[in-house]
């Protein structure tokens, strides 16, 4: 069963991970959050699920919301096949996220370890990056090392990239 945002921040605190949250309407894109009343969009992160080409790995890439990806340059510097979305489906059945609630924190609902993470070099260091609780109706405030943290006791691979 997949964590509920309060059971996401209950693990964040058990970890000893600071954090801010937000509530919010549900939103589902990145331009919705931009018309959150007191959003500092310039923090939040973009989250992208995407799989191989025979849908045999997984990858969540974050990057910075400001900033496009492009498939065939991340393609080549994972030495993956050909990339496209994830599907709804597989989504839920690797990350336990729904549409819309795509987030490097998802990986603590992956037991698997299926999904591999990519983070864009140009958010280390970052001070404060937003993302969904595994819900998008909130957005929590952490560190980069924070979420780097989260993702590597969780055990999933993590590399960075550049986008």
């Amino acid at each position: 069963m997949p964590l509920t945002k309060e059971e996401v921040r209950a693990k964040l605190t058990e970890m000893g991970i600071e954090y801010e949250a937000m509530e919010h309407g549900p939103v589902y894109t990145i331009d919705e959050m931009k018309e959150v009343e007191g959003m500092k969009i310039e923090d939040v992160c973009k989250n992208l699920f995407l799989r191989d080409e025979k849908g045999k790995r997984h990858f969540l890439v974050v990057l910075d919301e400001a900033k496009s990806a492009d498939l065939k340059a991340i393609r080549a510097q994972i030495g993956s096949t050909r990339l496209s979305f994830g599907s709804e489906e597989r989504l839920m059945a690797n990350l336990g996220l729904t549409k819309g609630a795509v987030t490097p924190l998802g990986v603590l609902n992956d037991c698997a370890k299926n999904v591999e993470v990519l983070i864009d070099e140009d958010l280390r260091g970052r001070p404060r990056l937003g993302v969904h609780p595994c819900d998008n109706t909130e957005t929590l405030w952490l560190s980069f090392d924070s979420i780097k943290k989260i993702i590597e006791k969780q055990g999933n691979s993590l590399s960075f990239i550049r986008i």
